[in-house]
């Protein structure tokens, strides 16, 4: 999950998945009846854009509201989302325009239920399939802002243009912060296309010219490398600073790919330590022994710092992971997913599932976040699970866990999820691991997570105490997701970590 109110993304489907995509995105839950709104669009782009090549792709029309900040296709907001709508289209050509009526999927409801109102409108196409973002997708297209008001005449189509392309983001290096890129063969063996590595380096705050120990750490959903500026300077993120930081990109078009091997993302755990530690070892004057290789992450980076760690215990010598997505699949944001009968939707008494809280409150709900998602197509947060812990379905997608339309939880996909379940990988291979990695697993969680991550930390502790382990596992009484972040645990963190590679240190 992430730490923070973002826009969603989603993923430029490829011509080889358009068809499947299509039909999935059509399972909708029907709206309520309520007069039509008569609002639809006409998208169309010049023979400039994209070298005039035909497009295969989604295109998408974003709404926000008159005096909502920033452009609509940077939206919908998890917590303020706002309406979205998606066609699929193949061959698409220069000058052809795509209509964007109630036949295109809708988010919260299909276009001719549009509320009545003054919006915003602006087009956007999906080209990128690298990357989770939409409207602020490298090379994805988007056109101008158009206002307008519902309802509206059906038989005069709001005209949107898409005529330029998000450009290229360029790393802000600084005498502390570099940008760190290295092809990716293996990567780029199993897409069939380049695939690099990218990561945002930050140089020890107080460089001793000697060789220096490696701290990894993983974003949350959302995330990506040129957080390294920011946490250069964020107090809350002041742990390993005299050691290499490394803040590794870990976006993909289906989400987050967490570095974990998978039939969807490709082996990006063993391209990472394959690949990329050589060559960021070589590069920037690192400890070459696996006492020196820290890891870290929050939320999705918070899962994904810990599964590193287990899937590879020698390579790294330690993981300080913070508000983990689900470790334990027993309690996945409160849903077991083993359980006979479960559902995504609705708990065993009927009630809404939530997703998300403020404090105690529920301010989101599964069947309304698995909705949105359904315009997103893949790149969404859940979507962002089917895609690493899933097997790859006959129609070259992720085999999805809940039916979107009942929220029925498929047996058979829980169970291929098993080979993800942290908790569950630990113990049926702790005679093994155990030993491997006594001295470094430490989890740390709040109580009040805002997205009921805690319940799984919980589960993960008193197992890994059951099997004997030396693990650290703390859920701190009354913090949230995000505010578990502060300075007072930067400092531990730094004094556990300064511990933990100090052999290392004296070898050298």
């Amino acid at each position: 999950m992430s730490n923070r109110p973002r826009p969603i993304t989603l993923l430029t489907l490829a011509p080889w998945l358009l068809a499947a995509t299509v039909a999935r995105a059509q399972a909708v839950p029907e709206a309520r009846p309520v007069t039509a709104s008569g609002v639809t669009f006409s998208v169309a782009y010049p023979e400039k854009v994209a070298d005039g090549k035909p497009i295969t792709a989604r295109v998408y029309v974003m709404l926000a509201g008159p005096g909502s900040p920033g452009e609509p296709r940077n939206g919908p907001n998890w917590f303020k989302p706002q309406p979205m709508f998606a066609v699929d289209v193949r061959d698409w050509k220069p000058g052809e325009p795509v209509a964007i009526d109630a036949k295109a999927v809708g988010f919260p409801d299909t276009l001719d239920k549009l509320p009545a109102g003054a919006y915003r409108a602006q087009a956007v196409v999906r080209v990128n399939p690298d990357t989770a973002k939409i409207g602020d997708g490298e090379g994805n297209l988007f056109g101008p802002v158009v206002e307008l008001k519902a309802p509206a005449d059906p038989s005069k189509p709001v005209a949107l243009a898409v005529d330029q392309a998000v450009p290229a983001r360029v790393f802000p290096e600084t005498d502390r912060v570099k940008y760190a890129e290295l092809p990716s063969p293996i990567l780029s063996a199993f897409f069939g296309r380049p695939i690099k590595h990218q990561a945002g380096v930050i140089l020890p705050s107080k460089p001793t010219g000697k060789k220096t120990p490696a701290l990894y750490i993983i974003t949350g959903f959302g995330g990506d490398h040129f957080s390294a500026t920011r946490f250069a300077e964020d107090p809350r993120m002041a742990f390993g600073r005299d050691m290499t930081r490394i803040v590794l990109n870990a976006d993909c078009g289906t989400g987050h790919h967490v570095f974990a091997d998978s039939a969807n993302n490709g082996p990006r755990g063993r391209a990472l330590v394959e690949e990329f530690i050589p060559y960021l070892e070589k590069t920037f004057n690192l400890i070459s022994d696996p006492r020196a290789r820290l890891l870290n992450g929050h939320s999705s980076g918070g899962w994904s710092s810990l599964w590193v760690q287990v899937d590879h215990p020698d390579f790294f010598g330690g993981v300080w992971s913070t508000s983990p997505d689900p470790v334990d699949f027993r309690d996945f944001q409160r849903i077991d997913i083993y359980a006979p009968g479960e559902n995504a939707f609705v708990d065993r008494r009927g009630e809404r599932r939530p997703i998300a809280r403020m404090g105690t409150k529920p301010i989101l709900f599964y069947p309304d976040f698995s909705k949105m998602e359904e315009v997103i197509g893949p790149g969404g947060q859940l979507g962002s699970f089917e895609a690493v812990f899933s097997p790859k379905g006959a129609d070259g997608l992720p085999v999805q866990l809940w039916d979107r339309k009942t929220g029925a939880i498929d047996p058979a996909t829980a169970k291929a999820w098993e080979a993800y379940d942290i908790r569950l990988v630990l113990e049926r291979n702790w005679p093994t691991l155990g030993p491997k990695l006594a001295g470094k697993l430490h989890v740390v969680t709040g109580s009040l997570d805002t997205f009921y991550l805690e319940g799984a930390v919980e589960k993960l502790k008193a197992s890994l105490e059951k099997l004997g382990s030396d693990a650290d596992v703390e859920i701190i009484p009354g913090k949230n997701h995000s505010d578990i972040l502060d300075r007072d645990l930067a400092d531990r963190l730094d004094r556990q970590m300064k511990a933990a590679v100090a052999p290392a240190l004296g070898q050298e």
